[in-house]
């Protein structure tokens, strides 16, 4: 099982827990003996002796001394192993919370939010089962189960080799429900994770369903992934509902076994009757780890399948550079060069030997039909993706040589779809600039024109916007996505069709904060509106991955091209701005 082997890697940063655990276990141990050693000796030599019936309470302060040390070791065990236990989980956690920061964007692409989120929390939760049940019960069952067999077989080696006769076949029984028990278990995280999936989508999208009405279906949708649940948890049922009775029968014949030859031994007079008694007592001793390490079996099975699913991802390819690589120097000029870069997506090409030139503090415009390539450009350039083929650089600096965090300092990004977290305007803001001051934060807020509506919050900047920003209009996020941009002060800008989606005076405020915002950087724009590209150094003309043409405003309608033909269908169609 390697997966339970990788997780119990975690626990060598933790030996001093692991030592006091294991001290614990053994103390417990030991002390389980005293009762059942107390009762043979009270049985055997305190009551048939009238002269040594004064030490008879001193024997039950004895015994109940035992259980005392006992729970008083067990209570400290378990302690130490819940504490041991969330600092190897908050290990774990860590681990995978860093590595998806790590991959690339492409593995999110073909992974459903649902899925990762039930991986990070739920599977994380049930790996941890496997340090709960598997290492502090399976360690205390494993002592106690090796140490009373030895102590039974030296009271009577043919009563002993009776009680043990059926420890055979539940090893050979929990054997096989090990083996071929796995695939049912992951089946049943996969339906958990598919159920959860679609709950999340479902509630993201829950305005979509109301205004299609369609409630209805989505009901009957989930109904049919919980159902699949309902199955995958059945048929992992029906095993258990097998396997635990017989467990159960199997260790009850070991007593039943007993009781016919230790009876027979006391009724030859080859066995005290304490003797007999204290056999009987150390027994279930015996037994009842032997049940705690049989239920443990399906625990593990389940934390297994939970593990797999976490490996996964550990084990999953990082993007290029996530953690290492060159640094840019804190100040750049700002100039970028893409030389013949090709791109293939999931074996799509999406880019084909384009060529392009930003000088220090241009504005490069980028236009063409959907699905030209021109988001891919931007994508590339903050190496989302990595190119194919050609080579993208920064003065003159190749950025597939570069750490992707020194890259990425250096360019502020916003996108048509501006993201706001569920947090306040202050914590969106700050995520540019993490130590920026409120003075600094309402001058990157006017100049993005959005200090007039943040003003008039109830909270202003402490204002909770809501889940995606759910309490602003599309304006007001982009305005703040733009005044996070201009917080950043980054040397390269890339835009996104930011002022697509938005009414006229909005776009107007935009643009006033756009102008602003690119004012003295490097900026890529990609837009279809005449007033954001009009101005630009020079505009790149891109079709089916290619570009076509490049020049500036005028050079392109003068040469009566592609640029010409989109503006004549309306594409660019709007009167110039007045400047």
């Amino acid at each position: 099982m390697p997966s339970i082997l990788r997780v119990l890697a975690y626990l060598r940063h933790y030996p001093g827990l692991a030592t006091a655990q294991l001290l614990c276990a053994v103390g417990m141990t030991l002390a389980i003996f005293v009762f059942p050693n107390a009762t043979r000796h009270v049985i055997n030599h305190i009551i048939p002796d009238p002269q040594r019936h004064a030490e008879f309470f001193l024997w039950i302060w004895v015994a109940g001394l035992g259980f005392l040390v006992k729970d008083g070791l067990n209570s400290l065990r378990i302690l130490l192993n819940n504490t041991f236990e969330q600092k190897v989980i908050f290990d774990i956690r860590s681990d995978l919370y860093e590595k998806i920061q790590r991959l690339p964007l492409s593995w999110f692409d073909t992974r459903r939010t649902g899925d990762i989120m039930t991986r990070v929390v739920e599977d994380v939760t049930n790996m941890e089962r496997v340090l709960i049940d598997g290492i502090e019960q399976g360690l205390v069952a494993t002592l106690q189960v090796c140490s009373v067999g030895a102590f039974l077989f030296y009271l009577n080696p043919v009563v002993a080799a009776w009680a043990t006769l059926p420890v055979p076949f539940l090893a050979l029984s929990a054997w096989i429900y090990s083996t071929r028990g796995g695939d049912r278990y992951r089946n049943h995280r996969e339906a958990a994770s598919d159920l959860n999936s679609l709950l999340h989508d479902n509630i993201s999208g829950v305005r979509q369903i109301k205004a299609y009405a369609a409630e209805a279906d989505e009901h009957a949708r989930f109904n049919r992934f919980s159902d699949a649940l309902r199955h995958a948890t059945l048929r992992m049922m029906r095993w258990w509902a097998v396997y635990s009775p017989g467990m159960s029968f199997l260790r009850m014949s070991g007593y039943v076994l007993v009781l016919a030859c230790g009876g027979r031994e006391v009724m030859r007079g080859e066995l005290s009757y304490g003797d007999f008694t204290g056999f009987l007592l150390f027994l279930s001793l015996f037994y009842e780890p032997i049940d705690r390490l049989n239920s443990l079996n399906q625990m593990i099975l389940s934390g297994r399948a939970a593990a797999d699913r976490v490996f996964h991802i550990l084990d999953s390819a990082e993007e290029p550079n996530a953690r290492d690589g060159q640094v840019l120097p804190a100040h750049i000029r700002g100039a970028v060069h893409f030389e013949k870069v090709s791109f293939t997506y999931q074996e799509q090409p999406t880019l084909h030997n384009v060529t392009l030139d930003a000088q220090p503090g241009q504005t490069i415009a980028l236009v063409g039909s959907t699905g030209a390539g021109k988001t891919t450009v931007l994508s590339l350039l903050a190496r989302f993706y990595e190119v194919s083929s050609g080579s993208i650089c920064i003065d003159g600096q190749n950025i597939a040589d570069l750490a992707k965090t020194s890259l990425r300092e250096h360019l502020a990004y916003v996108t048509q779809e501006p993201f706001l977290f569920n947090g306040t305007v202050r914590e969106n803001l700050l995520l540019s600039k993490r130590d920026a001051t409120a003075a600094e934060l309402w001058a990157a807020l006017s100049a993005a024109h959005a200090d007039a509506f943040v003003s008039t919050l109830p909270q202003q900047l402490d204002t909770n916007v809501g889940e995606r920003g759910v309490k602003l209009s599309g304006g007001e996020k982009q305005r703040i996505s733009i005044a996070r941009a201009l917080l950043k002060n980054a040397p390269i800008l890339l835009l996104d069709e930011a002022t697509a989606s938005v009414d006229s005076e909005t776009e107007r405020q935009i643009q006033d904060a756009l102008d602003h915002l690119m004012a003295n950087r490097t900026a890529f724009v990609i837009a279809h509106r005449l007033s954001t590209i009009q101005n630009a150094d020079c505009i790149y003309v891109l079709e089916k991955g290619e570009v076509i043409e490049q020049g500036t405003h005028a050079d392109l309608l003068a040469r009566a091209g592609k640029y010409a033909e989109l503006s004549r269908k309306s594409f660019l169609s709007e009167t110039p701005r007045s400047q």
